[in-house]
């Protein structure tokens, strides 16, 4: 198969691929080169399958078309002509087309070979079209030559604007900077193909943000245009620059493409700090404390962040030692603060210089010495201040044996203020509960009001407070320590309780005990005690004592052989003025010793002694079994006690009561509500057991027919007789049932099956009962007699 073209289709075919050779030399080259290959492979092919196909000769073959994008006619775009050299013109070939989109975007004239396209393409969709066309019999349908494979390639046009990477771009340059300074670089992209004359080809330029920056058409990279003197922040500090990308290398009627960039100006430290004003006043009471602040005063800054970051100093001024200034990290003030005490008196204002220079400095942009001064003026205000003490403490001695009334110190305090108010003095009383101490109102003098012991208080730690007489609100105070030293008014006395032994057979000046003091006294150079033997036991004395010189002694014998208990006592005394002595008595137990001196058993009073308790003791023991037996006595006492408990506890629900006197019966233990009727006798016993605690109605009990006059019997008069006596036993006991109350009673005759004492059985009985008598009985029983005996009548009628 090989085309057929018109004359001017060929022309424009020649035109294509001439422009199309220049550029791809080489690839025409190698595809030209082919040719002759494949025709040599189609015959060895024709050779290998000699059966199926019969090698024909064919002519020069255009390996592909090409057509033209966007297509905007109402008829099928032309592509070209198809023909094969087995096509005589005689109408026994077909052409058949196969491959991308055949049939549908592309069609061919079996007849003719003519290749036509159906619908417009877009070459930014799919650039080409791969086709195979063959030639068959028209009848037989098999093919004469093998398939030829061809491209349609489509012609570009400008059909497509550029596009940036973003719709918005964010840089952003120091202030300050050179002309050219590289801000940032914008992208476009177009597409065209590039391949294909200029419609890829971009060119970027600046259409706002003149004369500030510039942006290079090839690459677009956007730099500074202006100087250093024209890039300030403080002037401005956001620009909005807008950039154009045109393709066909920016020549007229190509297509653009825009963005927009926002650049912002970063701040650089090219401004000192300036005082907002030259001179501050401030006034601070003299009684502020140190360190608080005195006030503030504000630098500002154009620059911003770190650069605007500033440091105060006090560089002059009468106030140098006195106040001294800061900087709040917040907000770039100098804050103002004490150094030391103000005293209106002694000084009342101040004059300050005040410096102040970025912490962070910039070389580039200034110089060391970019400062800026003000002046600070500080008035000291006057204030009723409280009086002040002479010390911060005091510290006072006083003798322990210092008699009441005895001045041990003063303190002194004044009035600060110019017109020095008279002071009176107090001691605070909750560090003297004990009113040990007083003070004198008018000059401070402390005294004694009570005698001091040092051995039990050597330090008083008090208050003293002043306060104006003018203004008893201005008050101060001190504190007030007191020594109380020592005097020699304690004698000595035995360090402890000695346990002494002698051996019955202990020879003379033998050392039995080694005895020491103690003193609570303390005195300045130290104790030293003097041990003696006591006139009293100096007389045939059997033991002697021996100072050691060192505040102990030694107790020997003075003769062998010992047979009882000795006491022995002992003078000990101080060496200071005036002399402490006391008396202290041992007491040496004689034993039974072996050769070497060791105690084996000891006489049957030293015994009893060793073995003996104390009083203390034996007091507690004996305190102990008394508790015990109080303790026992009381228990017995409450388990032999009963208590009696009421026969009703409540008296407000009595109703359905009980009340039980032990009598035998079966009444109260009855399921059916305390029917006694088991009591009663067989005869009169009825079939069916009936409640015994309702009113009987007429629809459970007909009338009798004959009603007949009760006699009374023997039986009915002990019954009588027993419930009197009841009667009488309710109405003296206080913790009777009230009057409505409803008490059965159960009783048992002499030798005879007790009757029912319940006026609810009387149904039960043989005849009829008159319950008017129940009314001599006494107001609880009125109301029954009238509630019965009146329907009796009810009953009759």
């Amino acid at each position: 198969v090989s085309p057929r073209l018109t004359r001017a289709e060929k022309m424009k075919t020649w035109i294509v691929l001439l422009l199309w050779a220049c550029a791809h030399q080489s690839v025409n080259a190698v595809a030209l080169s082919r040719g002759p290959v494949r025709r040599k492979t189609k015959e060895i092919e024709g050779r290998q399958d000699k059966d199926l196909l019969r090698r024909s000769k064919r002519g020069w073959m255009w390996r592909q078309f090409f057509l033209q994008e966007e297509y905007t006619g109402t008829e099928h775009q032309y592509i070209g002509k198809l023909h094969s050299d087995m096509d005589k013109g005689d109408g026994t070939v077909m052409y058949v087309l196969a491959g991308d989109g055949a049939g549908t975007i592309f069609v061919i004239d079996s007849n003719s070979g003519d290749l036509h396209a159906t619908r417009s393409l877009d070459r930014e969709e799919k650039p080409f079209y791969t086709l195979r066309a063959q030639v068959v019999n028209k009848k037989t349908g098999l093919p004469l030559e093998p398939e030829t494979e061809f491209t349609v390639k489509l012609h570009d046009i400008n059909d497509n604007e550029p596009k940036f990477d973003k719709e918005v771009y964010t840089a952003s340059v120091p202030e300050r900077s050179h002309i050219g300074t590289y801000v940032t670089q914008v992208t476009a992209q177009d597409a065209d193909d590039e391949m294909f004359g200029y419609s890829a080809k971009l060119s970027y330029s600046i259409s706002q943000g003149h004369p500030y920056f510039s942006v290079e058409p090839n690459t677009g990279i956007i730099r500074t245009a202006l100087g250093p003197s024209d890039m300030d922040r403080e002037q401005r500090e956001h620009y909005q620059v807008v950039i154009e990308a045109k393709d066909m290398a920016g020549q007229k009627g190509g297509l653009t493409g825009t963005t927009t960039v926002n650049i912002s100006l970063t701040d650089v430290n090219d401004n000192p700090p300036r005082f907002m004003q030259s001179i501050y006043q401030f006034s601070v009471p003299e009684i502020t404390k140190v360190g608080s602040s005195v006030g503030r005063i504000r630098a500002v800054d154009a620059d911003v962040s770190r650069n605007a970051e500033m440091d105060y100093t006090v560089v002059g001024g009468d106030g140098l030692d006195v106040f001294d200034v800061s900087t709040d990290r917040n907000t770039q003030e100098g804050i103002l603060s004490l150094k030391k005490p103000l005293d209106y008196e002694k000084k009342k204002s101040y004059t300050l210089q005040i410096q102040v220079q970025n912490t962070h400095p910039d070389p580039r942009f200034l110089s060391s010495d970019a400062k800026d001064m003000a002046t600070i003026r500080v008035s000291v205000e006057d204030v009723d201040e409280p009086p002040q003490f002479e010390k911060i403490s005091y510290i006072l001695e006083v003798k322990e044996d210092a008699a009441v009334g005895t001045v041990i110190g003063s303190v002194s305090a004044v009035d600060p203020d110019i017109r020095r108010s008279p002071v009176k003095y107090s001691i605070d009383r909750h560090t003297d509960v004990d009113r040990v101490f007083g003070v004198y109102a008018g000059n401070g003098s402390i005294f004694l009001q009570r005698p001091l012991d040092r051995e039990e208080f050597a330090w008083h730690n008090i208050s003293v407070i002043a306060t104006e007489f003018n203004n008893p609100e201005q008050t101060s105070r001190v504190p007030v320590y007191i020594r109380v030293l020592d005097v020699n008014d304690n004698p000595p006395m035995l360090a402890s309780f000695y346990e002494t032994f002698v051996c019955e057979n202990a020879k003379a000046g033998q050392k039995i005990q080694t005895i020491s003091a103690v003193d609570p006294d303390d005195p300045v150079g130290g104790h030293r005690f003097l041990f003696s033997l006591a006139p009293e036991s100096s007389v045939r004395a059997n033991f002697s004592v021996r100072d050691n010189g060192d505040n102990t002694a030694g107790i020997f014998t003075r003769r062998t052989g010992f047979g009882r208990m000795h006491k022995m006592a002992v003078v000990i005394s101080d060496g200071h003025i005036p002399m402490q002595s006391s008396t202290g008595t041992l007491t040496i137990r004689v034993c039974t010793c072996d050769r070497d001196g060791n105690m084996e058993m000891c006489n049957a009073e030293a015994l009893s002694s060793a073995a003996g308790l104390s009083t203390g003791a034996l007091v507690a023991i004996l305190l102990c079994i008394l508790i015990l037996l109080l303790i026992v006595v009381l228990f017995a006492a409450l388990k032999r006690q009963k208590k009696k408990e009421p026969l009703i506890i409540s008296k407000e629900d009595v109703r359905d009561n009980v009340v039980s006197y032990n009598d035998e019966g079966g009444g109260e233990e009855d399921t059916q509500a305390f029917d006694i009727g088991a009591l009663r006798h067989p005869e009169v016993m009825e079939e069916s057991k009936l409640r015994r605690d309702i009113l009987p109605s007429e629809s459970l009990y007909p009338p009798p027919p004959l009603r007949r006059t009760l006699v009374p019997s023997r039986e009915n008069a002990d019954v009588r007789d027993f419930i009197n006596q009841r009667v009488q036993e309710n109405d003296g006991n206080p913790t009777a049932p009230p009057y409505d109350s409803l008490a059965t009673y159960a009783y048992e005759g002499n030798g005879s099956v007790a009757e029912s004492l319940s006026s609810l059985g009387s149904v039960s009985s043989e005849g009829e009962q008159d319950y008017n008598y129940l009314s001599e009985w006494g107001p609880r029983f009125r109301k029954l007699a009238d509630m019965y005996g009146g329907e009796d009548s009810d009953w009759d009628s």
